[in-house]
């Protein structure tokens, strides 16, 4: 049985809501997917804070009408699946890494920041680390120079230590 009126002004809301704080939409195709599977996949996606959701291609045509990810809406044909995330990269992310194990699970696009992704465009920007990998590296680059300045001053101290006795060794012995 189909949605009432109401209950797809409803849907259209809270897909709208997530749409607008959205960076990220990613779409594929879910035809031949055993529920089992779509289970897991939403479990992933939920885990990573994507917004993972089977919509009527109308209802998501109308919650992206007005905004960045309204190019979008002339892909929307077929059995499609909405992976909708905050994070850049999250949303590519989750769909790609579940389709390279399930191969029904077929993308036919996306959007990133109003503009509109092929499938080479999505498995590139699933291919991007993610925030936290990226401030790790980042962070790495930093402290780099400073743990290095740390082990020659240890090495020097290691050398003068070596040459002759310390201070206090010194004082002692006299």
């Amino acid at each position: 049985m189909g949605l009432n009126l109401n209950d797809k002004k409803v849907v259209v809301e809270e897909v709208s809501a997530k749409v607008a704080t959205a960076q990220t939409i990613v779409v594929a195709e879910y035809r031949g997917i055993q529920v089992s599977a779509l289970t897991k996949l939403r479990a992933n996606a939920r885990s990573q804070g994507v917004y993972l959701r089977v919509l009527k291609n109308t209802l998501a045509r109308r919650a992206v009408e007005g905004t960045q990810f309204a190019p979008l809406a002339d892909s929307m044909v077929g059995p499609l699946i909405y992976s909708i995330s905050d994070d850049a990269v999250a949303a590519a992310k989750v769909i790609s890494d579940f389709s390279k194990t399930n191969d029904k699970l077929v993308v036919k696009g996306g959007n990133y920041a109003g503009k509109n992704l092929d499938v080479a465009g999505v498995t590139a920007l699933a291919s991007i680390p993610s925030r936290e990998v990226l401030i790790a590296q980042l962070l790495g680059v930093m402290q780099a120079p400073v743990s290095g300045f740390a082990r020659v001053l240890a090495a020097i101290a290691a050398q003068k230590g070596e040459g002759s006795a310390a201070p206090a060794e010194a004082a002692a012995a006299e």
